[in-house]
């Protein structure tokens, strides 16, 4: 035993040790390899493929420096292995690389069309929309189409990866293809509703109906658009409660925040109010609100629109007020104006009405008089005897 660990277990020993310093090395140099090799101008976009491609390389290298070791410990047990080495030298020489650099391409040109397609999809809709669109819009746009893009092309790359894998690997991809073109046939006339969510996803995109960001109401949901892609639409609501809308069930998208937004209240104040002093004083704080640092970027109209005495109401007269606001802002907009017109309605003494009922309990005895019960006669309230007959009144 003695003698064969000297002969051949030392080599077995060495051959392990030597790969596995060589292995915690390879684990040590590759990151800082890859650093190298990646443009300082694309690392940040691109840390998380950089992290990838460097795993490969270390679990590449492992599983070389493994083979070497176990090709190592099996020779020294006398077992030729040479067939074999040349059998898996030979495949992984004509296909084993090859499916490699199609992982890697496909990998790497999914990554870079993460990178590059926001960039080429902000730009266009710059260009396209400079002076007719805000900045938050047009951001609004790029993210949705970019996301809807970018995650079109992976499936498109992960798709024809897998074709060309499965052909290196020797199947026939033919019945395949053959294959899916009859289970596409057959899902696409028992998916209906999945074809129609996706073309419904595809023209409100194209028409530009809403985008990631919108305050939207559709299939009689309103909510913030968190995410959409052609086959649903994400909304959540002022609860916190995430809806998940398929496209094909939109009939109506109404969008709240599209350009630009408006601020719609009712005033009611009471019938003996001067209407005129009311209107100037609603003016008046719509205006100072445009004045102050706070309010002013959120206010397109610097006076608002005191469109009509709106209704007579059956507590007191409406007055409608409206004006223009920045996307979104029109809730905080009427927040405010709502508590300053009521404090400043208290200073001022403008009644403010509120639904109010009067209980009328009919007429007492001793308001309308006694009645004789002998004559008919009504007496004065407190008479003790009828002034007709003399009759005792009860």
């Amino acid at each position: 035993m003695w003698e064969w660990f000297i002969t051949n277990g030392v080599w077995i020993l060495i051959a392990v040790v030597a790969g596995l310093v060589l292995f915690f090395l390879l684990k040590r140099w590759a990151p800082r390899a890859m650093e190298k090799l990646v443009p300082k101008q694309w690392q940040e976009q691109l840390k998380g493929t950089q992290r990838v491609v460097t795993w490969v390389i270390i679990g590449i290298g492992g599983v070389l420096l493994a083979l070497a070791i176990a090709a190592v410990v099996v020779s020294r047990f006398g077992v030729d292995i040479t067939p074999a080495l040349e059998v898996v030298g030979g495949w992984l020489l004509a296909h084993g690389i090859r499916i490699l650099v199609i992982i890697l391409l496909s990998y790497l040109t999914y990554k870079i069309a993460k990178v590059v397609i926001p960039r080429i999809v902000e730009r266009s809709i710059t260009v396209t929309g400079k002076g007719r669109r805000a900045k938050a819009y047009l951001a609004k746009r790029s993210k949705t189409l970019s996301s809807v893009i970018t995650h079109t092309i992976g499936i498109f790359i992960a798709i024809v990866a897998i074709f060309m894998v499965l052909s290196e690997v020797g199947i026939d991809i033919t019945p395949l293809l053959a294959g899916a073109g009859v289970i596409g046939i057959a899902i696409g006339f028992g998916a209906q509703s999945l074809i129609r969510d996706i073309l419904a996803g595809f023209f409100i995109m194209v028409e530009d109906q809403y985008n990631v960001g919108d305050v939207v109401k559709a299939a009689d949901i309103t909510g913030g658009v968190e995410e959409l892609n052609l086959r649903r639409t994400l909304l959540r609501d002022l609860d916190g409660i995430l809806h998940v809308v398929p496209n094909g069930e939109i009939r109506v998208a109404s969008n709240y925040t599209r350009t630009w937004s408006r601020a719609h209240l009712n005033i009611s104040v009471a019938y003996k109010e001067d209407l005129d002093r009311v209107m100037s004083i609603i003016r008046k704080i719509w205006e100072e609100m445009a004045e102050e640092p706070k309010w002013e970027p959120q206010l397109i109209s610097k006076t608002p629109w005191l469109l009509r005495v709106n209704e007579f109401g059956d507590s007191g007269i409406i007055i409608k007020v409206v004006g223009e606001t920045q996307p979104m802002s029109q809730w905080d907009v009427m927040g405010e104006l709502r508590r300053r017109i009521k404090r400043v309605f208290d200073e001022e003494g403008i009644e403010i009405p509120w639904p109010h009922v009067k209980l009328y309990m009919g007429e007492s005895s001793a308001d309308t008089g006694l009645t004789c019960g002998a004559c008919s006669q009504v007496n004065p309230p407190g008479s003790k005897f009828c002034s007709r007959c003399g009759a005792k009144l009860s």
